[in-house]
């Protein structure tokens, strides 16, 4: 029980890069902003040169699975999202932002 307690406990760390009509829509950045904000995790969103959104979440292990499941199948309302690319899961000892933010 000890054990499982400590793996809930976790924090991860892992990017993010979402395809499909996710730009120019209705704010993805501000939809993906609000829900990590909601969901209590941290880290950064940024529209790319190549028309996807891409970022980076932190947080208990639970709570990063909410928001990929997020990424993956819901956000923005008028955004159509093909598929979300995750790299570089892991899991860390702290969290590297205090906050999520939109990056320029």
């Amino acid at each position: 029980m000890a054990a499982l307690a400590k793996a809930s406990g976790a924090l991860k760390s892992v990017d993010y890069e979402v395809f499909g009509r996710v730009q120019g829509t209705d704010g993805p950045e501000r939809y993906t902003e609000e829900q990590a904000r909601k969901l209590g995790v941290v880290g950064w969103v940024k529209n790319t040169s190549q028309g996807t959104v891409t970022g980076q979440v932190q947080g208990p292990e639970d709570k990063v699975n909410a928001m990929k499941s997020w990424l993956s199948n819901v956000g923005s309302p008028s955004s159509r999202i093909d598929r979300t690319n995750f790299s570089n899961e892991k899991e860390i000892p702290k969290l590297d932002f205090s906050g999520f933010s939109t990056r320029y």
